[in-house]
């Protein structure tokens, strides 16, 4: 430690002007950014390290603080918060097969205006002590909602249908809902194709090779393996199960701020369907 004598001296500054600053009341200007820096730390925080200056604007919003992208990358450089950057993952599809595919109704148009119009799916992989695990999901296009999700030891058609079933009950679906996959054997197969029937669903599919018409879908599997599967270590489909009921259901679905709609899935639901009564 040096003694104040010898700062002052080096700083050149007097003693005295020294200890006049360190007993001088905060300016309000300091006290109103050292007070806004705490909530931008605490969204940052809420976020666990992956909110970046337009999701920190937003949960700042919903907790009733506006304000400017400026000031939040400013607070951000003062405290050295980077969010964690997406790392890219390769997706694979089984699309070399004969069965019959369906058109792309969907067409990119990923703004719905109420629930249960059309559900986006598809399948990704997940490392584990046993293996390989394949996780399929239906999620709702107005809110963002994850709807229906199975965790399969098997990339068979099976965990699409169960998947599928979950979705239709907890949803109710209604006559004509839009079922939008990509072009995989699991979609496109007669157990799979069947099931849309009877249930008087509606099957969409994006072109051959075409990531982008299936655009949700793949973010929200970007996310998952951005955010979620760094922090576990699966061991088995039970466990997959129990980890991933946390984050779909309590974290993405209720906590975790889209950035398509401003706030939680299950939030955005709650206030739109509100307005609604």
């Amino acid at each position: 430690m040096f003694s104040v004598e010898r700062m002052a001296e080096v700083l050149e500054v007097s003693r005295s002007g020294f200890y006049a600053w360190r007993c001088r009341a905060e300016s309000e200007r300091c006290r109103k950014q050292r007070l806004f820096d705490v909530e931008v730390k605490a969204a940052f925080v809420a976020g666990k390290g992956h909110y970046g200056r337009v999701r920190i604007g937003m949960e700042l919003s919903l907790r009733g603080r506006q304000a400017s992208a400026k000031r939040i990358v400013a607070s951000m450089r003062r405290q050295n918060l980077l969010a964690k950057p997406k790392r890219r993952y390769r997706m694979t599809t089984d699309s070399k097969h004969t069965h019959p595919v369906a058109a792309n109704l969907l067409n990119r148009h990923f703004s719905v205006d109420a629930p249960n119009k059309v559900l986006v799916s598809d399948i990704t992989y997940l490392p584990s002590a046993m293996g390989w695990l394949y996780l399929t999901v239906f999620i709702d296009l107005f809110s963002r909602m994850v709807v229906g999700w199975c965790v399969s030891p098997s990339l068979s058609h099976v965990g699409v249908l169960t998947a599928l079933q979950k979705a239709f009950w907890r949803r109710r679906l209604p006559l004509g809902c839009v079922i939008h996959s990509d072009r995989g054997v699991q979609y496109c197969c007669d157990a799979f194709r069947n099931t849309v029937s009877g249930m008087k669903l509606v099957q969409s599919m994006s072109r051959k090779g075409n990531c982008w018409d299936n655009a949700v879908a793949e973010s929200f599997f970007a996310t998952l393996k951005n955010e979620w599967l760094p922090t576990v270590k699966l061991e088995n489909v039970t466990h997959a199960e129990r980890e991933l009921f946390e984050y779909i259901e309590h974290v993405y679905n209720g906590q975790r701020i889209h950035t398509a709609i401003g706030m939680p899935p299950r939030i955005f639901e709650s206030v739109k369907l509100n307005q609604c009564a």
